[in-house]
């Protein structure tokens, strides 16, 4: 199975199931399901901001792919009653495609950035002035007749999103007003997210197949959604099924090769080269990624995560190790050598 074709990616589709997942997005804090200590944050800054008739403090939310930063960017829009206007990192290449993106905005708006650790040294520098004192200069003209413009920017709202906080750089880190970081969401809150998306998409789904949707769903809403838009199909086109319950759930992702801790058959590989070929580690994240055909930022990115959150991988000094519950996952008995 391809990178990108991976059923358990977090990474979003285009065409049609993009915009599907879009009409999943709640738009207020209160329909927003899990998060409960940035939602609570949240509501107390956003009341406070709206109190004084001033723009939200800049925000930057970081944590694994798939876990609602976007989402969470669109309903603090919705609940400070602004306009919002989204981009990348890497699509803002030169200085003018920021000043072009400022310009637009109308005081209190809010700008989002996803992938924010992206931009470009240059681009991040003129953020520094226009998020702290708004406002900007830029240099018109070329060579003798080059002179600096000082612009004036309304009060915005800056909200930056990442996976690799590591990689922001300490200024830019440190204008953000508001810093949260996006955990991984408990069976529950998936439960509840997956029976609300399939009452959208009016399916019938039983308490049980959702809990075992949520359970295989690595944590991350996105997943969850989209295990749910591939068994919904299995349940209708089969006679027997007139419901999502636990047995097409099993049986469909069985077919899907996702496994009851929501491994697929990537993640499972990447397990079994290191026991069968490093006895379970230590390996150095360039000769594991190499082992099993990924780039060496896509094996720590989106494989990593998950397996190091469900315990079944650790980072060592020397290198990566399967663990005592990485073996047992597979029905691997642990090596002598590696038991302590």
């Amino acid at each position: 199975m391809a990178d990108d074709d991976r059923l358990v990616s977090p990474e979003p589709e285009d065409g049609n199931e993009d915009s599907i997942e879009k009409s999943l997005r709640p738009q207020t804090l209160a329909q927003y399901i899990g998060q409960e200590p940035i939602k609570h944050e949240l509501r107390v800054y956003i009341q406070a901001a709206k109190q004084r008739e001033e723009s939200l403090d800049h925000v930057l939310l970081y944590g694994p792919p798939g876990l609602g930063k976007t989402t969470l960017a669109m309903v603090i829009a919705n609940e400070m009653g602004v306009h919002i206007r989204t981009t990348s990192g890497p699509a803002i290449e030169k200085p003018g495609d920021l000043v072009a993106l400022l310009n637009e905005l109308q005081p209190g708006d809010i700008l989002f950035i996803d992938e924010i650790h992206r931009l470009p040294k240059i681009v991040e520098e003129m953020l520094y002035s226009a998020m702290e004192d708004f406002y900007i200069d830029i240099v018109v003209g070329q060579g003798p007749t080059a002179h600096p413009v000082h612009f004036p920017l309304p009060p915005f709202t800056l909200i930056g999103a990442t996976t690799r906080a590591g990689l922001l750089s300490s200024p830019l880190r440190d204008r953000f007003g508001i810093v949260e970081h996006m955990a991984y969401y408990q069976t529950n809150d998936l439960q509840e997210i997956v029976l609300r998306s399939a009452d959208i998409f009016d399916t019938t789904i039983a308490t049980e197949g959702a809990h075992e949707i949520a359970l295989r769903s690595r944590g991350t809403p996105r997943i969850a959604n989209r295990l749910l838009k591939r068994i919904r199909d299995f349940a209708e086109v089969s006679p027997d099924h007139s419901m999502i319950d636990v047995e097409i759930v099993n049986h469909a992702l069985s077919l899907l090769r996702v496994d009851s801790a929501g491994l697929d058959s990537t993640d499972i590989k990447l397990l079994e080269t290191m026991i069968d070929y490093y006895d379970g580690g230590p390996v150095g994240l360039n000769t594991l990624a190499a082992n099993v055909g990924e780039e060496t930022e896509t094996v720590a990115a989106m494989y990593e995560p998950y397996l190091l959150q469900r315990g079944y991988l650790k980072r060592t000094a020397r290198g990566r190790v399967v663990t005592a519950a990485g073996y047992k996952h597979l029905g691997r008995t642990l090596p002598e050598d590696n038991r302590g």
